[in-house]
Order: structure tokens, then sequence, then C-alpha cells
């Protein structure tokens, strides 16, 4: 169900999710990422049944880059 356009309130209706290699491995900052749809939705892995953002593919790509680059501080 999606309750407007950049929010999806149950992630479990989506397909295709996978654990992003950013994640931080059993400390609980996992972050799931879903391929196959119009947009890019990504989740907490702990409440799969909770909420999920939803991005652009460009939006989602200038992240992770922004990411990779280390532009966001520690």
């Amino acid at each position: 169900m999606v309750s407007n356009r950049r929010r999806i309130t149950d992630a479990s209706t989506l397909t295709g999710w996978f654990k992003s290699s950013y994640s931080g491995g059993n400390q609980g900052e996992c972050l799931e990422v879903a391929r196959g749809h119009a947009t890019v939705p990504v989740r907490d892995s702990k409440a799969t049944d909770g909420p999920a953002l939803s991005f652009s593919a460009q939006g989602w790509s200038q992240f992770v880059t922004a990411v990779k680059h280390g532009e966001f501080p520690a």
C-alpha cells in the first residue's frame, strides 16, 4: 500500500529486496533496496513489513555516489 509518492506504508508488498553491500554487518545498520520497480524502494532490514521510502533512479544514484565519495560525515 502506498500512502503517497515517496513513502510506502507496507514494504512487504514489494518484491526484489536485497541487502545493500554498504550496510553495516551485525550492528543493526542494514538497508535493503528492491530491484525491478519504476522507482527505487529502500527499507530498514529489521522492519520488513514496515515503511519504505521510494527514490527516483537518478536521486538514488546520486546518493550512492555521494556515500562512495565520503560526502557524509560519520
